[in-house]
């Protein structure tokens, strides 16, 4: 059962990198123009690792106050609080170069974590 749940994320995911080449934003542009520019200085568009990506989002650690359970400094912390999320067992991650030779890496997590007034630990 477990291996079955495993090939349809993993379906899923091969899926998701065909169709995301072709995908258009339905919002604004500047819907998450900030964030976007943000990861993309520090990544700056050069080849992407799924290591490299889960690195960057590690490193909001120092963003996140556990006592107030939130960012601090106006910084992103919540890649960081998913990626240590104690419930999430699972993981599902996809790579894909963009037209413009930038990559995009997501990850999906199971069960999710990052619930309004719940610790990640």
């Amino acid at each position: 059962m477990a291996l079955f749940k495993a090939s349809n994320v993993l379906i899923c995911f091969i899926i998701l990198a065909f169709v995301l080449p072709y995908c258009h934003a339905q919002n604004s542009q500047t819907d998450y123009l900030n964030t976007h520019n943000s990861a993309r200085s520090q990544g700056s568009g050069s080849f992407m690792t799924g290591t490299a990506a889960v690195n960057l989002w590690v490193g909001e650690n120092p963003y996140y106050d556990y006592n107030s359970n939130s960012c601090t400094g106006g910084k992103e912390c919540r890649h960081y609080t998913q990626v240590v999320w104690k419930n999430s067992i699972q993981l599902g991650r996809a790579r894909v170069q963009c037209t413009n030779g930038w990559w995009f890496v997501t990850c999906n997590y199971n069960p999710p974590g990052n619930y309004i007034g719940q610790r990640p630990y």
